[in-house]
């Protein structure tokens, strides 16, 4: 098992068309936690910016979870965020538009209106299940009405730029 303490990893696999899918983004936290009891992951880790990693025996966790109510609690927690951030990410994906998608994406992944572009524009358009291209124009669309902002590696929503 995997855990990212800097840096950014997204599990990915190929799509019916042929692009890559983002299937999670971690940035803090567990990778493939659902795939706990799997015999291979059913995706590709992929490093999307440069951090660090740390690999944990799938042996320890499991002997964890039944010997510590205390993690497993914990465990349970953390696979209870997942399973919310990813309702969010369905409904996300169920929008028109690539800017109310990207708007819905910063409102409900980031914090006060600000958004880390971690592995960049063109990754975070595979998570949004729309291509690089539209993403970009619709980037610029939004700041030219002024609705976003980009500063610092993060896309700012409102007057906060």
């Amino acid at each position: 098992m995997l855990y990212v303490t800097r840096g950014e990893v997204v599990l990915q696999r190929p799509g019916r068309q042929g692009a890559s899918v983002v299937l999670q983004r971690t940035r803090r936290g567990f990778v493939g936690a659902a795939s706990l009891d799997s015999a291979r992951y059913h995706c590709d880790a992929v490093v999307t910016l440069s951090g660090e990693v740390i690999a944990m025996p799938l042996a320890a966790i499991k002997h964890a979870l039944a010997a510590d109510s205390g993690f497993a609690g914990r465990w349970v927690a953390m696979l209870n965020h997942e399973v919310k951030r990813l309702r969010a990410q369905c409904e996300r994906l169920s929008m028109r538009g690539v800017a109310a998608r990207l708007l819905h994406l910063i409102e409900t992944e980031g914090s006060d209106g600000r958004l880390p572009l971690g592995g960049g524009l063109k990754s975070m358009a595979s998570e949004l299940g729309v291509t690089h291209e539209a993403l970009y124009r619709a980037v610029a669309e939004l700041e030219k009405k002024g609705s976003l902002h980009r500063r610092e590696n993060s896309l700012i929503v409102g007057e906060k730029g």
